[in-house]
């Protein structure tokens, strides 16, 4: 409350003085004061789709295709920003102006920054709104690339309602909401039993009926892509999608200079997930609650204050399907593992609290603004780390995987217990100042200094103690130019800024899965009848070696250089072509270190029986260590020209090339669940050269080809009035293809190290196949052969393959539109359009089997897009 007297203070005196001329704008045309200090609109409400994980959202517009279902990822934390960038790979992005108020780390990939609370004004206006309803059905969906038997019916129907206009006297009122709701059914490709597969051998009638329930879990259908695969089966289970979201707002303005801003929104989604297996997909409820108020005070035509709060909720809850299997079963990628998910079941609370100030002042040719947006985070609930208890089944023993699981001979044995309810508290704040000077009549100089400190996060109950220290340095300044060029050489622009990423919540939780209140165990070669009969209570009987979650103790954000530059001008009338160059050097990156491995031993087998004995520490087990130990680089050159209705036609081409590399961390990297251990070294020695190679999202050459084309008037005065006026726009996207691992698929002597830890890679025996992509099914197997790997031999520390030396097939995807605009009366618009999302019903193929132990190595069994779709709107408007 004292900074914000002061703050309010500083800003009357300010106001005293006399008003400037107009500011030249950051490419050197003129503007308005306030419009140089009004704070950037809030984010369109597309981006709850990566905020809070929803599903069935597409954006057509940047060419990309309607996501293959089957491919699955829990819905919280970052992880839908995370499958974009797999599936997509990132599009290089050049901010032209850093906004002090934003957050801009991992924007130089094409993420969204990060928003202010602080709200752009509303300008009273009569009533007007509109209607838009959006229907999609599988009538006339194409079949996917692997689908067998025709189309099953499935559909999705969404409703939007907007409205705005004015109250009363200085009211505005803005209303908008959302249904959508996806029914019906998904197809896809799961690896079942083969018919001779199905019957379990164990000798113990227990474990033959626990085996059973195992084989009962996959689908009675025998496979019926074996032209593909053995134990490949294309078949479809039913899928219920709801996402619900509605905002409303008032600006309400008091007398000439004060505006105050009320505004709720809330999001519910709920997906009763698709079951090609039992226990495939857990069911996921998200409810987010954003209510603020705001209070903006014009002391002069050029001072402006703000001041707000902003109170946001997000419920997530993930269980288990009713009838799923009360445990994990993993047989490396032999058959779809059941319930896959280790950190399922989940029922996390999380409110942030988020109080901001900014004070907005235009003097001569210098814009300033200074502020502070301050935030309060709690964290409440359960979270889970094989909780769920988990068995593995490999190549060991003497037999393959699949002869192991018909024996009830599991390699592993996850099992976790313990009280899992947490509270955490913690801070994380941002001060800054801005300037914006024109210098002269062509040049602008942009500059911010922001400073964000981050409190060590606590538990309320002092059931844990995170064991690194608070983050108090952490200064980021930015730099910004742009210069007219004479005549018409157009405009340049370059710019650097510092900007600082985070510790994520779902990191510096997972202390709570240490002992003494909880315990989790790794047993190797585990007796499956004690296990099923409750013979390993860890909780009761403490395992001497339980897996310990460690932390780097000056562990802190990691934080990203990004610079670019930027040349903009005009070849001809109504052209403009634009090169550019972005990069950034992402420092600090979290990553998982997996320590205390099994070590060889002069004395010891080379077993998995003796893997505990193996370890340097023998009262821990894996030890699993949060670390500052990844960067990332990136470059890339992207060009563009585009047209402004250039007899009609609206153009714009992009082409880039790009190269994203990091030492097993990237900047979305929250070292938890998948991320802890699909990008964990082979071994606990030189981890960052182990892991130094591509970024999991790196794609090297794209093409972004969007038209639009109105036709001519001169055709449509020729036409009666009601047959409206058209419009045809196409977007077309071809990319490289992501990188892809490849690895042993077990970790028992003869295939891997044997250090406890799986995720080994083989030896490379031909080079001549490294930097492949694998792009077909029925090229697959040459491109990728077996013979050109072998098996990590006894003593070998590790196999010599590199990380992410394969690529997925390339991404040809084609999206077009039609559009019938009518005029009804004098205020309303009837649009009708038909949209086809994949027009050439192009597969994008996933990566083949990648475990050398499985006889599917190699063998492309899915695909990451869905077949073509058409969707038919109607919207109305006034």
């Amino acid at each position: 409350m004292v900074f914000l007297a002061w703050f309010l203070l500083a800003s009357s005196l300010l106001a005293q003085q006399t008003q400037p001329p107009a500011a030249a704008s950051q490419d050197g045309s003129g503007g308005t004061p306030a419009e140089a200090a009004a704070p950037p609109a809030a984010p369109a409400s597309s981006n709850a789709r990566t905020d809070l994980n929803l599903l069935g959202q597409t954006d057509t517009g940047k060419g990309e295709s309607r996501r293959n279902e089957n491919v699955q990822f829990n819905l919280i934390d970052n992880n839908a920003l995370k499958e974009i960038n797999q599936r997509l790979g990132v599009t290089p992005t050049v901010v032209s102006e850093f906004q002090a108020e934003r957050n801009y780390y991992g924007s130089e990939f094409g993420t969204s920054p990060g928003s202010s609370i602080l709200l752009a004004p509303k300008q009273p206006t009569s009533w007007h709104g509109q209607f838009n309803w959006m229907h999609l059905n599988s009538i006339v969906t194409a079949r996917a690339f692997f689908q067998v038997g025709p189309v099953k019916p499935a559909r999705e129907n969404s409703v939007s309602i907007g409205a705005a206009g004015n109250l009363w006297r200085g009211a505005h009122l803005t209303l908008d909401g959302t249904r959508q709701l996806i029914r019906g059914m998904v197809n896809g490709n799961v690896q079942v039993p083969a018919p001779d597969e199905r019957t379990p051998l164990a000798a113990d009638p227990r474990v033959r009926a626990f085996l059973q329930r195992i084989f009962d879990s996959y689908p009675s259908e025998l496979p019926n892509r074996t032209d593909i695969d053995s134990r490949m089966l294309n078949t479809n289970a039913p899928q219920r999608v709801n996402n619900d979201q509605a905002t409303l707002r008032l600006d309400q303005q008091l007398g000439e200079r004060d505006t105050i801003t009320a505004h709720y929104t809330h999001v519910a989604a709920r997906v009763v997930a698709f079951q090609l297996i039992r226990g495939q997909n857990p069911n996921t409820t998200t409810m987010s609650h954003q209510a603020g108020l705001q209070w903006r005070r014009d002391w002069s035509a050029r001072t402006q204050t703000l001041a707000a709060l902003r109170f946001d909720r997000t419920r997530s809850l993930i269980t288990l399907e009713n009838n799923a299997l009360p445990y994990q079963i993993f047989t490396s990628g032999l058959l779809r593992a059941i319930n896959d998910n280790n950190a399922v079941p989940i029922d996390r609370a999380q409110n942030l609290w988020k109080p901001a100030a900014q004070l907005s002042h235009a003097a001569g040719r210098l814009n300033f603004k200074a502020g502070f947006e301050l935030l309060r985070r709690q964290m409440n609930g359960r979270e889970s780390d094989a909780h769920v208890n988990a068995f593995a089944f490999f190549n060991n023993f003497g037999n393959p995987t699949i002869t192991n699981l018909r024996l009830g001979i599991p390699s592993t044995y996850w099992i976790a217990q313990g009280d899992l309810h947490r509270g955490y508290r913690n801070w994380d704040n941002w001060f800054y100042a801005a300037a914006k000077w024109t210098a002269t009549a062509n040049l602008t100089v942009n500059m911010t200094l922001g400073y964000r400190p981050i409190s060590r996060p606590v538990e309320v109950n002092g059931r844990d103690q995170v064991p690194y220290f608070s983050d108090y340095n952490n200064l980021g300044p930015t730099l910004g130019l742009a210069y007219r060029l004479p005549r018409r050489f157009g405009v340049w622009r370059a710019g650097y800024g510092l900007h600082y990423g985070e510790v994520f919540p779902v990191t510096f939780q997972q202390i709570r899965f240490n002992p003494p209140n909880n315990y989790k165990a790794v047993i190797q070669d585990p007796d499956m009848l004690r296990a099923i009969t409750g013979g390993y209570d860890i909780r009761a009987n403490p395992p001497r070696q339980s897996v310990f979650y460690d932390y780097q103790p000056n562990l802190v954000s990691p934080y990203s250089q990004q610079f670019h530059a930027v040349w903009e001008f005009a070849p001809a009338p109504a052209w403009t072509w634009q090169l550019a160059y972005v990069g950034s050097r992402s420092i600090k990156v979290l990553n998982h270190w997996y320590l205390n491995r099994a070590h060889p031993s002069a004395t010891l087998p080379l077993n998995t029986a003796t893997i505990d004995a193996r370890r340097a520490i023998q009262d821990k087990g894996e030890i699993r260590r949060v670390m500052n130990s990844s960067r990332g680089y990136f470059d890339a050159f992207r060009t563009t020209l585009s047209s402004r209705s250039y007899r009609g036609l609206t153009l714009e081409a992009s082409y880039w090339f790009s190269k994203a590399i990091d030492l097993g961390g990237d900047y979305t990297n929250t070292a938890h669940d998948v991320d802890s251990f699909r990008y964990r070294s082979q071994t606990e020695f030189d981890v960052i050269g182990d892991l130094r190679g591509l970024s999991r999202f790196d794609s090297p050459h794209a093409l972004l080809v969007k038209a639009d084309y109105r036709l001519p008037s001169l055709l449509l005065r020729r036409l009666p009035s009601w047959a409206g006026r058209w419009q045809i726009d196409s977007v077309s996207l071809l990319k490289t293809g992501t990188p892809f691992n490849i690895q042993t698929g077990s970790d028992a002597p003869g295939f891997g190290n044997v250090d406890g830890i799986s995720g080994d890679r083989p030896h490379l025996l031909d080079p001549s196949v490294l930097g492949r992509t694998i792009s077909h099914p029925d090229l697959s197997r040459q491109q990728m052969p077996r013979s050109a790997f072998a098996f990590v031999q006894p003593g070998d520390a590790r196999g010599n393959l590199g990380r992410h030396v394969f690529r997925r097939a390339s991404i040809r995807n084609w999206n077009a539109g039609l559009t019938g605009q009518w005029a009804v009366r004098q205020d309303y618009t009837v649009a009708l359009r038909v949209e086809s999302i994949n027009l050439t019903n192009t597969p994008q193929f996933a990566e083949p089997g990648i475990s050398l132990t499985d006889p599917n190595f190699g063998v492309i069994t899915n695909t990451l897009n869905d077949g073509r779709t058409f969707r038919f709107s109607l919207r109305v408007s006034r």
